[in-house]
């Protein structure tokens, strides 16, 4: 069976070391979408490693790490990152493989994502810059070069035919940077993507779970960022939520079992877009401060706000999911009182439902307030450790949901998970 790991909000909601944590339960880690805009925070011997590419059951021996199909390739991120585990001691041509229909960002899908940005002037959609949405634009299209392709001897003809559309395009946008560089670190890490282990991903995974072994599905972003149901048009380009893993893996849905979600105690976004609960006051700042809310991948500050639980419950149904991971209860630890949106107030209408074109619509939350726990919840070593309030903060969103929360992270640390 697969079970599936992914974020429940606006993506960084701590799926690194969630994955790092449940991975020695896995014989198989695999990622099954987005591209390098996505960043998962490990510390590893005390070192904070954040992965881009790679799946993050990589520093556990004896695991494989699978890039799916539905994921978008930098090969320069993917090399640097290579790099960088390899000098932590992995072998990295040992346990990490690559399906062969992974779509290829190329460098100029870095600068047609940078043109078209700049070209939308006020209403940016926060985009990391890295290629990713022409790149599945490619893969709809049915222009793309695929990881598979890097073994065709007429691959550099393949590139300078779509390499000569994207220029027409960048013609357009009046777009004159030079990308001379990108393109010679493009060719150079291509040269390094041969030599690691591509295979064909299907068949591979099939395979792996006809011989019983065990797969945890690594999802990127978050479910309120997903293409069709997310916040759309600030959304990401691919499909964040469990339906995704079929599609980006080629496994059929019967194989998927449990669907573990992830969400913080609280709630961040990066970039632009809706964000109901979003704070602009102190409490706002203290959370960015304490919960050290800056991206993974851009290093820019995080919205910040109170726990979200319409987009919350919209996101458990969406997947499917069976149980919920909280992380960072202990960044709430110093506030007196907590707020958690229970209904919106949308056009003057109160609900509890993601309505259709949230992006142009005034939505104001409505709030249940509930007393702080003034305590260090990182001294918790049990379930039963936790304040009265940590418990009642707990149960009312677990109700509310009707999933459980099963774990809770108190801290950065590997071991800092408590569980039921």
């Amino acid at each position: 069976m697969v079970d599936v790991i992914l974020g429940l909000q606006w993506g960084d909601e701590g799926k690194g070391k969630i994955v790092d944590f449940f991975a020695p339960n896995y014989d198989v880690i695999a990622r099954f979408q987005g591209g390098p805009n996505a960043g998962h925070t490990l510390y590893v011997k005390g070192e904070k490693v954040v992965l881009h590419q790679i799946p993050s059951g990589i520093f556990h021996k004896g695991i494989i790490n699978l890039i799916g199909n539905g994921v978008v390739l930098d090969p320069v991120t993917l090399k640097k990152e290579c790099d960088k585990v390899a000098a932590m001691g992995v072998n990295v041509k040992e346990n990490l493989f690559i399906a062969q229909r992974t779509n290829l960002i190329i460098p100029t899908h870095r600068a047609l994502d940078k043109a078209a940005e700049l070209a939308k002037g006020d209403e940016k959609i926060g985009s990391t810059l890295k290629g990713i949405g022409p790149a599945y634009m490619d893969k709809t299209g049915r222009n793309a070069l695929r990881v598979g392709d890097l073994l065709d001897p007429g691959f550099k003809n393949l590139y300078n035919k779509l390499r000569a559309k994207h220029q027409q395009l960048l013609d357009n946008y009046q777009f004159k940077e030079d990308i001379s560089t990108w393109e010679q670190e493009f060719f150079e890490a291509i040269e390094f993507l041969k030599e690691l282990n591509i295979v064909n991903g299907e068949y591979f995974i099939n395979q792996k779970i006809a011989e019983g072994k065990k797969v945890l599905a690594e999802g990127a972003q978050g479910s309120m960022l997903d293409v069709d149901f997310g916040t759309f048009p600030f959304v990401t380009s691919s499909n964040t939520i469990s339906a995704g893993v079929s599609t980006g893996l080629g496994i059929p849905p019967n194989k998927i079992g449990e669907v573990i979600g992830i969400t913080k105690a609280y709630c961040t976004r990066v970039g632009s877009g809706p964000f109901p609960t979003e704070l602009f006051d102190a409490t706002g700042d203290e959370l960015r401060k304490i919960g050290n809310e800056f991206g993974a991948t851009t290093g820019r500050p995080r919205r910040c706000g109170w726990i979200d639980l319409v987009a919350l419950k919209f996101a458990c149904m969406i997947n499917g999911v069976t149980q919920i991971v909280m992380t960072k209860a202990d960044v709430l630890d110093s506030f007196p009182q907590l707020e958690v949106c229970t209904s919106y107030i949308a056009g003057g209408i109160e609900t509890a439902e993601i309505p259709f074109g949230i992006s142009q619509l005034k939505i104001d939350p409505v709030y249940k307030a509930f007393k702080g726990w003034g305590k260090p919840v990182t001294d918790c070593k049990t379930w039963a450790d936790f304040p009265e309030q940590v418990h009642l903060y707990l149960n009312f969103i677990n109700q509310y949901l009707g999933v459980e929360v099963k774990y809770v992270s108190n801290g950065p640390g590997r071991e800092q998970i408590i569980f039921q």
